[in-house]
């Protein structure tokens, strides 16, 4: 019986190209994605920078957002609720995607 796939062997030109658009493809639907999340965080910004905080936006992984919230905000008791209610309902809204809204330090 033979293998269908010889782990030993190098791929072939089609194989190489079919991974390379695979990766090219996630890596533009990524890119388009955490544009997206940007120019939603655009919008909120100037609601957290009223209070004199701010929120940047550190990784993208698979419907998980992981933002920093900077300023005020870092320190505020209040900041889990914004990031919760705020933050998180504000952009599932803008972007359905997303599944999770997650803050890093």
């Amino acid at each position: 019986m033979q293998r269908s796939r010889d782990l030993g062997r190098q791929p072939s030109n089609t194989e190489a190209y079919i991974v390379r658009l695979r990766l090219e493809f996630g890596l533009t639907a990524l890119s388009a994605m955490r544009e997206k999340i940007e120019k939603v965080l655009e919008e909120l910004r100037p609601n957290l920078q009223a209070d004199g905080g701010n929120i940047e936006l550190v990784d993208v992984q698979e419907g998980v957002v992981k933002v920093k919230l900077t300023g005020a905000c870092a320190g505020c008791p209040m900041s889990r609720m914004t990031l919760q209610w705020g933050v998180e309902q504000f952009l599932k809204k803008k972007v359905p995607e997303i599944q999770k809204v997650e803050s890093v330090e």
